[in-house]
């Protein structure tokens, strides 16, 4: 090796050296921003964990979609000491879940009162593709369950329900406001009548938290949306509780 070549040789060992360490630098930095930019995970809700029963207490399940979980909880609080207040480990989704995990959601202990609903997914709109909440105006979208579906789904669960020889409750689907997306206003009513003519037929009372709802929507739901907000939860969780302790004082 030259002299020309051996301090050119010289003169570029530092700055490979640098470039070295800027490399490892940057990927330190992109190591750390992937580890700060990754979705952080969900904590259970609480609605859905399941409760140890305290002994001498009436076992009561909840069954329902998304406005069930949020009224879960107040309910619970509403009735501790009077009864033990379990639900459904998952939102219940539409009459087709319920024909496929009623058992699982039952298990194998006794129930005194069931305070139970299907519905609201039901009447949504899907695409194609299964895409969810779809434009009801599309040619292409279609009701998650037909409403005759509906009925016979809910004829069979509650004939299962009612082997379980609990006191049920059919608690009725709460209103689609306007511009809720994926569903059209007036699918709540049609649906609830279905339901209400089941129930008559088979001697189940009827909660009519559809009513109650519907006559201070403007208070208790959230705009355009078939949720409900905090306050509102609970003030459907204390028809729902008053409903449940109604039948176990019967």
């Amino acid at each position: 090796m030259n002299y020309e070549t051996t301090m050119r040789t010289r003169t570029q060992l530092p700055a490979l050296f640098l470039g070295t360490l800027i490399g490892l630098g940057l990927l330190c930095v992109s190591s750390a921003d992937a580890q700060n930019a990754a979705p952080k995970k969900r904590k259970p809700n609480p609605a859905l964990q399941p409760i140890e029963d305290v002994a001498g207490l009436p076992r009561v399940m909840l069954i329902g979609d998304s406005i069930s979980i949020g009224y879960t909880l107040p309910t619970r609080e509403l009735l501790q000491g009077k009864a033990n207040v379990h639900r459904a480990s998952q939102n219940c989704g539409p009459t087709t879940t319920g024909l496929k995990s009623l058992d699982m959601w039952l298990g194998e202990g006794k129930w005194d009162v069931i305070h139970f609903n299907w519905g609201l997914h039901d009447l949504k709109y899907m695409g194609p593709q299964g895409q969810n909440l779809a434009d009801p105006n599309d040619a292409t979208s279609k009701r998650q369950v037909s409403p005759e579906d509906y009925e016979k789904n809910l004829r069979e669960l509650v004939g299962r329900l009612k082997k379980t020889g609990a006191t049920l409750i059919w608690c009725s689907t709460t209103p689609v406001p306007e511009g809720a997306a994926g569903r059209v206003v007036g699918d709540d009513v049609k649906y609830n009548a279905i339901a209400a003519k089941i129930m008559m037929e088979e001697g189940i009372e009827i909660h009519d938290l559809y009513a109650f709802a519907k006559s201070k929507l403007a208070e208790i739901q959230n705009p355009a949306n078939v949720h409900f907000s905090r306050e509102g939860s609970a003030a459907l969780a204390a028809r729902v509780a008053a409903a449940i302790e109604n039948a176990l004082e019967r």
